[in-house]
């Protein structure tokens, strides 16, 4: 998972600034500037200004418990993901991303909004964003029939300049003009992406609080595609073709221990401090889960949200579970914030520790008995021995359907075998 969040530039205060002036102007035009009779409650329709001529669409809904209690669910193909808590002052919106330590600020405009989505402590460079109530598509639709049904499993390259092509699967469900979908990657898959076919030509696109993404490209009925992913930094291109048992490389077999290693050494303090190891007293003769995450990464989510539960179902089977973090700042009072964030979220019961930031080659030099780390999240299981007994590379979350289950099936499977030892 890449965690740059490299935006095009875009001064939040101009949003904000000579509001006399905008006044006097809206006046003119008998465009009324009174907002309290602003509806911020229903469905909601954003774009994201990645760059000039490249605009990125998200939905999203705000529902009203009471008064005072509004809040944002983003909508990305059959999933609803909670963003966060609404914030309305006379004239404003802000939505707290905290999942992402994120943050949307919009300036209320008749029924739409015009903002930015920056990080909370300000840093970095803002995304221009605008949105508009009432709008439940996600993108235009240009009234085109699509050129046939293109749904299906297909072999997937990602082109690199380096000429080092990546391997990946995309999973595809069209129903007429709408087409919902993945593409999983050796660090992860792309979670729920949604979007429309038309002629031979596809977009798909997502948003959760992390950053947007961006897909387009053609089908051809012959079963192969073409397409790109489109950022801030550039566009990437894929292509594929259409192979029902099509399959990442081994996620086995990527990170392995060096040669002469048997186990992890490690010692990480909590966010209290206290440090944390492998010979702890309270790991021996128990089944060992590590997980290398980051509260900052789209498919660490989709892990906590299975290992979290899975954890209270089975601790008292003789397992435990230490989450290794690496997050963007390392002091103490960021990483109490998103750390607790995390285990408030997921109700989280085991271990957390820091480690370091999400740098790979930190990760090896914090970590060095690793070999080839490639991806966040990492799952490490350690047998009742504490030596290491599997290393899986990514995830593969449920927007992946038949290779989530397979996972999680592979997981209890390898968790069952060992504690029987």
């Amino acid at each position: 998972m890449n965690i740059k969040l490299l935006f095009p530039a875009l001064a939040l205060s101009l949003l904000f600034q000579n509001s006399q002036a905008q006044t006097q102007k809206k006046q003119v035009s008998g465009y009324s500037l009174n907002t309290k009779n602003f509806v911020a409650t229903g469905n909601w329709r954003g774009v994201f200004k990645i760059k000039t001529g490249v605009e990125v669409p998200f939905n999203f809904d705000i529902t009203e418990k009471d008064a005072n209690n509004l809040n944002l669910v983003f909508l990305n193909a059959e999933e609803r993901f909670p963003g966060g808590h609404v914030n309305k002052t006379s004239d404003s919106l802000f939505v707290k991303l905290d999942q992402f330590d994120n943050e949307l600020a919009f300036k209320i405009e008749g029924d739409s909004l015009v903002g930015v989505l920056r990080k909370q402590d300000k840093s970095g460079r803002p995304l221009a964003v605008v949105a508009e109530r009432g709008k439940n598509y996600r993108f235009k639709p240009e009234g085109i029939e699509p050129a046939g049904n293109f749904s299906g499993t297909y072999d997937v390259v990602f082109k690199s300049q380096s000429g080092n092509d990546e391997k990946a699967v995309g999973v595809f469900k069209q129903t007429g003009n709408k087409i919902t979908g993945t593409f999983l990657r050796v660090t992860g898959d792309s979670r729920y992406l949604e979007g429309t076919v038309e002629g031979n030509n596809f977009s798909l696109s997502s948003f959760t609080g992390s950053s947007p993404s961006y897909y387009k490209g053609t089908f051809s009925k012959d079963g192969t595609l073409n397409g790109e992913v489109v950022s801030a930094r550039g566009n990437q291109p894929f292509t594929g073709n259409q192979n029902q048992n099509a399959k990442l490389p081994d996620a086995y077999k990527l990170t392995f221990l060096k040669d002469g290693y048997k186990t992890l050494d490690f010692s990480f303090p909590d966010v209290n401090g206290k440090k944390i190891s492998l010979s702890d007293e309270k790991f021996k003769n128990k089944v060992v889960i590590l997980t290398i995450t980051g509260t900052w990464c789209p498919n660490c989510v989709d892990e906590a949200s299975f290992i979290a539960p899975w954890y209270k179902d089975n601790k008292k089977r003789g397992v435990e579970v230490i989450g290794i973090h690496y997050e963007r700042q390392t002091d103490s009072a960021y990483v109490r914030k998103v750390l607790t964030r995390f285990r408030e979220k997921f109700d989280v019961q085991y271990d957390q520790v820091i480690a370091g930031t999400p740098d790979k080659q930190l990760v090896a030099k914090s970590l060095p008995a690793l070999s080839n780390f490639l991806s966040f999240p990492t799952t490490i299981i350690i047998n009742k021995k504490g030596e290491v007994a599997q290393i899986h590379t990514g995830y593969s979350g449920p927007a992946t359907g038949k290779y989530y289950t397979e996972f999680v099936k592979e997981f209890n499977q390898e968790i069952d075998d060992l504690l029987k030892q």
